[in-house]
Order: C-alpha cells, then sequence, then structure tokens
C-alpha cells in the first residue's frame, strides 16, 4: 500500500499540484489538477444551474395541459395525450445530446449549445402568448377560457415548446453526467462525493420545480401565462450565465469519438468468424493498447462470459496475425476485448432499462391525470383558491425529505444489518422498491377518484370543482410518487452511470431519461386505447371531458396491475443482470 502512494505521488506530483488520476482535465485541455479544479465547488455551481433551469422548465410543463384546454380549447384526453407527447419529445431529445456530447463536443460544449436553445424557446413561447396566444389579456384562468387562434399562431406556440424540449432535452443528460465528472472516483473521498452527487443532483431538480409548482402555477392559473413564461426564460437565462461562470473550475473527460461505429465493428467482426472455433479460455483474445483507446479517461473492461458469440471480435484469425505482422489493423475485423464488453454492456442494461418504461408511465401522470382530477375536486380553503397543479408541491416535499431519510437513516441502518463494505441498498434493489411504492400510489390514486366520484355532481356543466371532496386527498398518491422517485430515479442515474463503459456515461444519463420519455409515449397510446375501447356503443369513456361520467379509477387500477406485472420481470432481469468490470487504474499506470 505504501509503495502504491509513493508511485502515484511520483507519477502524478505531490501536494497542491498533485493531479486527478481519473484522466480528466481543464478548460485549456490540460491534465485537471485536483485543488484547483472540480470538487463541490464546481458541483454546487452545476447544482444551482441544475435548479434554475428546472425552474424553468417545470413553468412550461407543470401547467401546459391546463394551457392547452383553456388557453387552446383542447378537450381532456387530447390535452393529455399533447402533453404526454411533447413529455416524450423532450427526453428523446437527451439522446441527440448525449450522442453529440460522448462524440464530438464534450459534455461542456453540449450543455451551452443546448442551454442556449433552451433560452430562445422560452423568450418566443413569451413573446407568441404576450402578443398572441393570451388575448384579450386575462383570459385562460377557470372562469375565462381564451377564443380560438389562427393555425399560424399555434403553430409558432408549437414551435415555441419544442424549442424548449429540443434545448432541455439536449442539456440535461449531459449536466447530470458533468457534475458527476468534477468527483475523481479513483480518490475514496471524491469517490463517496460522487455517489451523494446524485441524491443532491435529484434533489436541485425537485427544488427548483417547487417554485414552478407553487407561485409560477398559480399565476398562469389566475390567467398570468405571459407572465409565468417570462419568469421562466429569466431563470434559464441566471442558469445559462451562472453555468458559464464556472467554466475555469470544471473538470471535463475527452470525447471518445462515435460509439456507433464501435458498436458496428464488434457486431461485423464477430460475424465474419462465426465459423472460427473459439478457444476455451479468454487468455488468447485480442487485449489492444493503449494507443487504442480515445484518452487516457478510458478504461480497459475485463472479459465476461455471456454474449460469447461476441468474443469472436476479439479473436486473433490467422489473418488478423499475418495483417498485424505487416503494422496493418483492419477495426472492422479485429477489435480490443474492451470494446468487445462495451457491446456486451450495453446489451445487459437494455432488459433493466426496458422494465423502468412502465414506472415512466405512472410518473407521468402528474403532469396530467392527476392535474385534472384535482382540478374536478374541492379546490378551495376559504377564500383561497389552490391550484391544482401545486399539488405536485408535495411529490417534491417527499422527495426532499425521501433523500435525507435515505441517505441518513435507511443506507447506514441497512449497511449495519448486513455487516458487509458496500453499503446499503444496490441500485437495481432501491429501483425494485420504487416500483413497489408507485403501485401503492396508483391504488392510493384510484381509491381517491372512487370517493371523489362519489361526491361528485354527475350533471354539471363546468365541472371544475365539482365534487366536495377536498384536493388535498390528492397528497397521499403525490407522497408516494415522491418516495418512488428516491429509489426509481436516483438509483437509475447511479445504476447507468456506474454501468456505462467510460466513453459513454452521457448516453448512462440519457437512458434513464429516455425510460421516461418512452413513459410519455406509452401513457399517450394507453389512454388513446383506453378511450377508443371503452367509447364503444356510446358510451362516455374512462376519461371523458366530464371526468364525473367516467372511471378514472379503473385506468389508476389498471395502471397499478401493469406496474405489478413490470416487477415480476424487473425482479428477473436484475437477477440476471451482470455489472460491469473495471481493471484497476493502479494497474493502468504500472504501480
Amino acid at each position: 500500500m505504501a509503495s502504491l502512494e509513493v508511485s502515484k505521488e511520483v507519477k502524478f506530483k505531490a501536494g497542491e499540484e498533485a493531479c486527478t488520476l481519473d484522466g480528466t482535465v481543464d478548460c485549456r485541455g490540460n491534465p485537471a489538477i485536483r485543488s484547483r479544479s472540480g470538487k463541490w465547488f464546481a458541483g454546487i455551481i452545476i447544482l444551482f444551474n441544475q435548479g434554475l433551469a428546472t425552474l424553468a422548465f417545470f413553468g412550461v410543463g407543470v401547467n401546459l395541459v391546463l394551457f392547452l384546454t383553456r388557453v387552446l380549447q383542447q378537450n381532456n384526453a387530447d390535452a393529455a395525450n399533447n402533453v404526454s407527447k411533447w413529455t416524450g419529445t423532450v427526453y428523446i431529445f437527451s439522446l441527440v445530446g448525449a450522442f453529440l456530447s460522448d462524440s464530438y463536443w464534450g459534455r461542456y460544449k453540449t450543455c451551452a449549445i443546448f442551454q442556449v436553445i433552451f433560452v430562445i424557446g422560452l423568450v418566443s413561447l413569451s413573446l407568441s402568448s404576450y402578443i398572441f396566444l393570451v388575448k384579450p389579456e386575462g383570459c385562460g384562468n377557470e372562469d375565462s377560457p381564451c377564443p380560438s387562434h389562427s393555425s399560424l399562431e399555434i403553430g409558432l406556440f408549437y414551435l415555441s415548446i419544442y424549442l424548449v424540449a429540443l434545448g432541455n432535452g439536449g442539456y440535461q443528460p449531459n449536466i447530470a453526467t458533468l457534475g458527476a465528472d468534477q468527483f475523481d472516483e479513483e480518490d475514496p473521498k471524491e469517490g463517496h462525493s460522487k455517489v451523494a452527487f446524485f441524491s443532491y443532483f435529484y434533489l436541485a431538480l425537485n427544488l427548483g420545480s417547487l417554485f414552478s409548482n407553487t407561485i409560477l402555477s398559480y399565476l398562469e392559473d389566475e390567467g398570468m401565462w405571459a407572465l409565468g413564461f417570462w419568469v421562466s426564460a429569466g431563470s434559464a437565462f441566471l442558469a445559462l450565465i451562472l453555468f458559464l461562470g464556472g467554466t475555469p473550475r470544471y473538470r471535463h473527460f475527452k470525447p471518445s469519438g462515435n460509439p456507433l461505429s464501435r458498436f458496428c465493428q464488434v457486431m461485423v467482426a464477430a460475424m465474419r468468424k462465426f465459423r472460427v472455433e473459439m478457444p476455451p479460455s479468454a487468455e488468447d483474445l485480442y487485449e489492444g493498447d493503449r494507443k487504442e483507446c480515445s484518452n487516457n479517461s478510458i478504461r480497459r473492461i475485463l472479459h465476461t462470459d455471456g454474449f460469447k458469440f461476441l468474443d469472436r471480435a476479439a479473436f486473433i484469425s490467422s489473418k488478423d496475425s499475418d495483417n498485424q505482422e505487416q503494422g496493418f489493423h483492419n477495426q472492422w475485423r479485429l477489435c480490443p476485448i474492451t470494446q468487445v464488453e462495451e457491446v456486451k454492456c450495453i446489451l445487459r442494461l437494455i432488459p433493466i432499462w426496458l422494465c423502468t418504461i412502465i414506472y415512466s408511465v405512472v410518473f407521468t401522470q402528474m403532469a396530467s391525470l392527476f392535474v385534472e382530477q384535482g382540478a374536478a375536486m374541492k379546490t378551495t380553503v376559504s377564500n383561497f383558491r389552490i391550484p391544482p397543479a401545486s399539488m405536485s408541491s408535495f411529490d417534491i416535499l417527499s422527495v426532499a425529505a425521501f433523500i435525507f431519510l435515505y441517505r441518513r437513516v435507511l443506507d447506514p441502518l441497512v449497511g449495519r444489518i448486513r455487516k458487509t463494505d458496500t453499503k446499503g441498498l444496490t441500485e437495481l434493489q432501491r429501483m425494485g422498491i420504487g416500483l413497489i411504492i408507485a403501485i401503492i400510489a396508483m391504488i392510493a390514486a384510484g381509491i381517491v377518484e372512487c370517493y371523489r366520484l362519489k361526491y361528485a355532481q354527475k350533471d354539471c356543466t363546468n365541472c371544475e370543482g365539482s365534487s366536495s371532496l377536498s384536493i388535498f386527498w390528492q397528497v397521499p398518491q403525490y407522497a408516494f410518487i415522491g418516495a418512488s422517485e428516491v429509489f426509481m430515479y436516483v438509483g437509475q442515474l447511479e445504476f447507468f452511470n456506474a454501468q456505462t463503459p467510460d466513453g459513454l456515461k452521457s448516453f448512462g444519463s440519457a437512458l434513464c431519461m429516455t425510460s421516461i420519455s418512452l413513459g410519455n409515449y406509452v401513457s399517450s397510446l394507453l389512454v388513446t386505447m383506453v378511450m377508443k375501447i371503452s367509447t364503444e356503443d356510446h358510451m362516455p369513456g374512462w376519461i371523458p371531458g366530464n371526468l364525473n361520467k367516467g372511471h378514472l379509477d379503473w385506468f389508476y387500477f389498471l395502471l397499478a396491475t401493469l406496474t405489478a406485472l413490470d416487477l415480476v420481470v424487473y425482479v428477473a432481469c436484475a437477477k440476471w443482470y451482470k455489472c460491469i468490470k473495471m481493471e484497476d487504474r493502479a494497474n493502468e499506470y504500472g504501480v
């Protein structure tokens, strides 16, 4: 151990000039000096940036379903579908941002560019709402819906919100990974901080949306849509300035090149050798050398036994040996084992990722059907009206409470009970707990809807507030969703960041966000299918414009059933999964 420490001091210098061990560089491309870069100084800047950007994003998203119904005159089902599609598109764009980041631009440049797009989209939305959409002034509240609009005005609105989707979507997976990059996982103290960062990142995300879900939600619910959108635009601009101000302190990983070409090379090389008889051990497989890695931040991945067919891509045939003797290396015939293992890692992640989509269907109900359900309940306390969208504040408070309880109570307690070196629950176990709590949340929402219908006026014309059941009965379902997020989404962020290869870290964060995206699309598809089936024979359907004539409770119970089935599949996939195995960085330096 002493020789290890001495060697590292010789290699990286001692004292204040010691460099990071994970291969990060500073803004000039030089090795990052530990004392002058990264750590919590840069991490806190990124957390504040995330909080402000989230405030801006949810200033649009949290009340979008009400904007569509009150300002653009859409019915409940169409509005819920359009919100799901828009939210889904936000997260689809995360794949675009992750690809550009991992391949060409790097995380910092990608974050900066997409944040500029985000600000432009919000300014365009604010201008179009102020000039065209919210006219006459004061329309768009509960009592005064706005008149119809021209196709050009509606088109400008959709252009604006999809610019917001592009900007936020491309930025989100990279800011999470850039924040994690500020902590050297090869250093024990910084490695612990890196794990903690993901919890605080998700907390910052939720605290940022707290202002949107309360103050901005109230302003927009009262018809002050343009003011709410301008506040969002200002918050996004401030987030951009703050992000750029931290430039000298950030640590960076260099982009590692196009991952699609590396993936294709492995598949092609394996298929070209499908008739080759493989050796019984992995010792004869091609290891490659450090020059074949895109940069020094890429660690080698150790060989694993699964997907043995792909090992053929690293088998050195007689033709490959001849090519090497001649100083020629065909990457479409022979790939290093690290490149092969990259493909295996992605293939192993896919089943786990697919199992998270149904959870995202549950999660997306907060932005659509929970809001519509709340609007049909008693929303007044004395003379004060509670905006239905602001009830998601209880989700945020639940997230904050359960992050504290998990990190300070549950995690240490489980570690002591197990008496193992590994602390607390694994990421996979936490994600499974998240699914269980999500089932409870849907059952709670269904029960509340049963009682809401019991105290509702069936033949109302304007059915907002038509039930005498208080909106505060929604608190349990929001609190359960918040608790499930701490286990599912924080666990996902940690899991995908830890289990993706070094050259695909942004892609790992994008996987987490893309599951939310597909969850929104599946939710939209599910609502469409349910409405098509349930409206046969001239029936009003489960989710009609007048919820008092429908059966939203049955839809919630359907989601609970689907999530329970998903949990069974998830447990099987989690038992099958094998974790990635990285070579010790100290070994790479010859220590």
